[in-house]
C-alpha cells in the first residue's frame, strides 16, 4: 500500500500531466451519458462517439426512445456489439426514467442502480460528471493501474476496489483520479507493455520500484 503522503503526491502529478480530466464519452444530456456508457461496454468510446450522434438525432429525446422498440434501436447501434442488450436497456431505462422519476437520472446510487444495463462503474460515472459528487469509476484501466501502483494489493472485484480506494482519495478529487487513471492507462501504462520510461509517478510505483 502506498502511504497517504505517496497517494497525494500520485494525484498531484497526475493533475499535472492531464490537466483536464474529463470523460471521453460525448454527450448533451444527462441520459445521453448514461446511455453511451452502456453502449461502452466491451467497446471503445471511439466507436460510441462515432455511433451516437445518429442515435440522437433519430430519438432526440426520452420520450422519442420510451416511444422506441429495442428493434428500432438495434441497426443505430449494431457496430458496438452486443447491441441486442444494450438496445432493450436503453429503451427500458428511457421508460423508466420518464414513469419513475420525471424523466430526470437520479442523482443517488440506490435509485441509479434500478436502471436497466447500470451497474456501480455507471452510477459512479453519473454521480461524478453530471453531479459532481465524490465518485469512484473503476474499469479496466483503475483495475489495472492501482494494482500495480500499489494501492491496491491483488483485488481484481470492482465493488472492492472502490471500497479500499474510497478512504486513500480525497472525496473532491476522486472521480477526476479516475479519469486521469484512464487517461495514463491508455498514454503510458498500457496493459501489454507499460512505459514505465515516460511515467510521471514511476518513483511512487510499486511495480518499478518493486516494494
Amino acid at each position: 500500500m502506498r502511504t497517504h503522503e505517496q497517494v497525494l503526491e500520485i494525484i498531484r502529478l497526475l493533475e499535472l500531466e492531464y490537466p483536464l480530466a474529463e470523460c471521453s464519452l460525448e454527450y448533451d444530456k444527462a441520459y445521453e451519458l448514461l446511455f453511451a456508457v452502456r453502449l461502452a461496454a466491451q467497446c471503445t468510446d471511439e466507436r460510441v462517439n462515432k455511433v451516437t450522434p445518429a442515435l440522437y438525432a433519430a430519438f432526440p429525446s426520452l420520450e422519442a426512445f420510451a416511444a422506441a422498440s429495442p428493434e428500432d434501436v438495434e441497426p443505430y447501434i449494431h457496430s458496438c456489439g452486443f447491441f441486442r442488450g444494450k438496445a432493450r436497456d436503453i429503451v427500458g431505462a428511457a421508460r423508466m426514467l420518464l414513469d419513475d422519476y420525471g424523466g430526470v437520472v437520479p442523482d443517488n446510487m440506490d435509485d441509479l442502480l434500478k436502471l436497466p444495463g447500470v451497474g456501480r462503474k455507471t452510477a459512479n460515472l453519473i454521480l461524478g460528471d453530471v453531479y459532481h459528487k465524490p465518485a469512484i469509476v473503476v474499469d479496466t484501466h483503475c483495475i489495472r493501474l492501482t494494482n500495480r501502483i500499489g494501492l491496491i494489493d491483488g483485488v481484481k472485484d470492482p465493488a472492492r476496489i472502490e471500497t479500499l480506494l474510497r478512504p486513500q482519495l480525497p472525496p473532491e478529487k476522486s472521480s477526476d483520479f479516475c479519469h486521469r487513471m484512464v487517461l495514463h492507462g491508455r498514454a503510458v501504462c498500457d496493459a501489454r507493455k507499460p512505459n514505465c520510461a515516460g511515467c510521471c509517478i514511476r518513483h511512487l510505483c510499486r511495480t518499478f520500484s518493486g516494494d
